[in-house]
């Protein structure tokens, strides 16, 4: 299948709102190539080792979003809607650069080449460490390996949503637990829930690449007893409920579903969710709060935000 790879060109403080932006137009996932991703090596710490050190050459003097989108007539009337999402934000947001976006087509082996050379070994928790199943990493004591590949799936681990759902993760399970995953994408949170030591794991995704491929690296971290993968649109045809349910989801889609996922969560069970955008957390808040969640914990990176949550009742 060949897709529309839609690069925008911005800065730091607008990477974000703009992987927002792509998303809810319909990108199956999106990418941000920023040089002060890198670490300085200059001044080393912990995982600066297991970096390329040539990897800051090659990479673009802005910040550049990718995203990909179907090659198909769906494709093209997204990428208008983009382009004209981003005219009406150039006004706003002085501090965001040109908002310039190109295009091109590409196979899927061509879209692996553009981000492999970007992905590598990290920590994504304390002990918990996302490493692509192409590269070498040695772990120290009492780490824990999520070996990936995304493929075309949403989810590579670096993005400060994904990272937020982990740590709470972490925070979360204690042993045995029941686990959705709304939205799996590469199945990176069901991953790191069964490595964590939930009992059993249901990870589903309406997308049937993302399904593949998450089925795909559950097997390569040994967790098929563990993670059960389904196609769905979110939980409509599931009877399971479940001690924790996390969600790395567009704000719209939390909004909507927060009520409805109710009678999937054991009382006292808890809803972990991100992929929101700051400027609409109150808005979120108030949609957990109206359905009957106590919100625990509020986590912010960048411009993104992470509720932990618990049904009272």
């Amino acid at each position: 299948m060949n897709y529309i790879e839609v690069i925008v060109h911005t800065t730091t403080a607008g990477s974000d709102e703009i992987s927002e932006i792509l998303m809810e137009h319909g990108a199956s996932g999106t990418m941000i190539v920023d040089r002060s991703d890198i670490p300085d090596p200059g001044q080393p710490h912990g995982y600066w080792e297991i970096i390329d050190p040539k990897l800051l050459e090659s990479m673009p003097p802005d910040v550049e979003v990718h995203a990909w989108l179907e090659d198909s007539p769906a494709g093209s009337s997204a990428l208008s809607d983009i382009r004209e999402a981003l005219d009406r934000l150039l006004p706003e947001r002085p501090g965001f650069g040109t908002l310039e976006m190109d295009r091109r087509t590409v196979s899927d082996d061509a879209w692996n080449e553009v981000w492999k050379k970007y992905y590598k070994p990290f920590y994504a928790a304390d002990h918990l460490v996302v490493k692509p199943t192409w590269e070498s990493f040695t772990p120290a004591p009492g780490d824990r390996i999520i070996e990936i590949d995304p493929g075309m799936a949403f989810g590579s681990g670096t993005h400060e949503t994904t990272g937020m759902c982990i740590s709470m993760l972490e925070e979360a399970i204690h042993g045995g637990e029941h686990v959705i995953d709304v939205g799996t994408g590469s199945g990176i949170l069901a991953i790191a829930a069964g490595l964590l030591g939930a009992g059993k794991v249901l990870a589903i995704d309406i997308d049937p690449d993302a399904v593949r491929v998450a089925a795909e690296n559950v097997s390569h971290n040994h967790l098929d007893q563990v993670i059960d993968v389904q196609q769905g649109n979110l939980l409509d045809h599931v009877d399971q409920v479940c001690d924790i349910c996390v969600a790395n989801i567009i704000s719209d889609v939390i909004i909507a579903f927060a009520a409805p996922l109710m009678k999937h969560i054991v009382p006292g069970g808890l809803f972990l969710c991100s992929g929101i955008v700051k400027e609409r957390s109150e808005e979120v808040r108030s949609a957990l709060e109206n359905a009957g969640y106590e919100i625990l914990k509020t986590e912010y990176r960048g411009e993104w935000t992470a509720f932990m949550s618990r049904r009272n009742s």
